[in-house]
């Protein structure tokens, strides 16, 4: 049920509907002339005036129908994601959209009918949904059915159609008794056929170019994409060399520390020379924890929290909080130098979050649970849409506020250590993004 309060598609295919019931409400016959206009083809009617009466009740019948007709599609796509059943796609167009009929006519004079017409639309529109594969916005989705259905109202102003279902309205009828009997029957039907052509041929034409154009982004996206990964891929590689290199002066200088101790038994020189073996001792775990991902040591929380601290703030005049909630002492078994880049990636898009707002705020805080922990950034900035937490994760996704690139490389961190990423946002409130570890007594 929340999944369906949460749906955006769902809440816009009801205000669709509702706005397509109250278009014939507030375009009254009075207001559009239309009372006058029957009056007048009751009494005397030309060629020219009959095909712009003809040319009104069809632009008329197509603003009320578009907004009708987007409605069950955001309302079908919608409860089909919600209820993961692909059935409500159809169900809802056949049930909803002459739900809609009865309820205009019920609330103005106008006999709208339900008929042929509606159906062929119902049936174009199901048929285009299904074989673009929701490639297509709400946007483009209106530029194509407008047109469609603008093309697909002229069929009901051919009279030899009417038979078959097709005009069944109230002024759709006139029009065409009053062409019939003025001698424009067949003029009429030429008039609408052309019009239902040009326009039909011009929307499936466009429905093809934005499909076309979509699957062409897609395609530029999934390359830009790759290309991204490559030179990730590229520079871990040039890292991994630069930190190989490490290896050789650290074992020279650790020797000649070696000789230095031999050659000036000084206890001052000893102490000097323990200090710069434990330096090199902690090099060298560092240099281990970048060269071989798969490397972790014990560390407690509280020391990792140093080590975050020290690297992403020291030296500057960044301000983020930070809480300790728990047993500092807590051992995690990690590779400290990849959880804190995965960390300090969080920090570094929180705090571009709460650029420009008064009163921002970031958080780094550790919870100790029962058997994990918990690493938590929190922000009080833009926030992100509920659609767009799906696309975070991919490499190369970025927005201009939050939260950008980067989280592919914490989720990677966070499933090498056997824990998780989550995140939850909310617009104009700021955004928790949480990374859950195990504790070492639970390994």
């Amino acid at each position: 049920m929340g999944s369906v309060v949460r749906s955006r598609k769902i809440w816009l295919g009801i205000g669709l509907f509702l706005l397509g019931i109250l278009i014939p409400y507030w375009l009254k016959p009075q207001l559009l002339g239309l009372d006058q206009l029957l009056q007048t083809m009751n009494q005397k009617t030309d060629g020219s005036a009959l095909m712009v009466n003809a040319f009104l009740v069809v632009s008329i019948n197509t603003i009320i129908s578009t907004p009708q007709f987007l409605s069950v599609v955001m309302l079908g796509d919608g409860m089909a994601d919600a209820f993961n059943c692909p059935g409500f796609k159809t169900i809802i167009p056949l049930t909803v959209v002459p739900l809609a009929y009865v309820i205009v006519n019920v609330m103005t004079p106008l006999n709208y009918s339900f008929g042929a017409t509606d159906i062929f639309l119902w049936l174009s529109i199901a048929v285009m949904q299904k074989l673009s594969k929701q490639k297509l916005n709400m946007g483009m989705k209106l530029l194509v059915f407008s047109q469609l259905i603008f093309g697909v109202a002229w069929l009901n102003q051919i009279p030899f159609l009417t038979s078959y279902g097709f005009g069944q309205g109230s002024l759709s009828i006139k029009i065409k008794q009053v062409a019939i009997q003025i001698g424009f029957g067949q003029v009429l039907a030429l008039y609408a056929n052309v019009l239902f052509f040009i326009f039909v041929a011009s929307a499936i034409t466009l429905w093809i170019y934005l499909i076309l154009y979509m699957e062409k982004w897609a395609i530029s996206q999934d390359l830009h994409r790759a290309q991204l990964e490559a030179n990730e891929s590229r520079s871990g590689r040039e890292v991994l060399h630069l930190v190989h290199d490490l290896k050789t002066p650290l074992a020279t200088i650790e020797g000649l520390v070696s000789l230095m101790e031999i050659r000036w038994p000084d206890p001052k020189m000893r102490e000097y020379c323990q200090t710069i073996y434990g330096s090199i001792n902690s090099m060298s775990k560092m240099v281990s924890e970048i060269l071989y991902e798969d490397r972790k040591n014990w560390c407690e929380l509280k020391e990792l929290i140093d080590y975050i601290r020290a690297s992403r703030l020291s030296g500057t005049n960044l301000k983020v909080d930070i809480e300790l909630e728990g047993e500092p002492q807590s051992s995690l078994y990690i590779n400290k130098i990849r959880l804190t880049r995965a960390i300090i990636n969080l920090i570094d898009n929180a705090l571009d979050a709460i650029q420009g707002r008064e009163n921002g705020r970031v958080v780094l805080r550790a919870k100790t649970l029962q058997n994990t922990v918990k690493l938590e950034v929190e922000d009080n900035g833009y926030g992100i849409l509920a659609n767009d937490v799906k696309s975070i994760w991919k490499t190369g996704y970025s927005t201009k506020n939050h939260p950008g690139v980067g989280l592919a490389f914490v989720q990677k961190v966070a499933e090498g250590h056997e824990g998780s990423v989550n995140i939850k946002s909310e617009v104009g409130q700021g955004t928790k993004v949480w990374i859950t570890l195990p504790l070492g007594e639970s390994q």
